[in-house]
């Protein structure tokens, strides 16, 4: 089943407080420049999860980091019955 916007906003915010205030400070602070808003990289990362063909795994958290004119993203999907832990290659962009 793929994943979808809200998922990954779920996601986020499982990883802890601090990952989606730092989705919310990377747009924000680019007054008066546009940066995508949190809902729009949530759908952006849904997208890029399901071509890469990753929308049959647990998604257990997202990690968010900011660095200097954009952010990195690394998601943390839950295979097989023992939900082993795997992490996605860390993706940066959104600047």
């Amino acid at each position: 089943m793929p994943f979808t916007r809200e998922q990954i906003r779920e996601s986020v915010e499982r990883a802890g407080d601090e990952h989606w205030k730092a989705l919310i400070d990377h747009h924000e602070d680019a007054y008066p420049a546009s940066r995508p808003t949190p809902g729009d990289v949530c759908r952006a990362e849904a997208e890029r999860l399901n071509q890469a063909g990753l929308g049959d795994l647990h998604l257990a958290e997202t990690r968010v980091d900011r660095l200097d004119s954009t952010i990195r993203i690394t998601h943390v999907l839950e295979y097989g019955p023992r939900k082993v832990h795997l992490l996605t290659e860390p993706f940066e962009g959104y600047g």
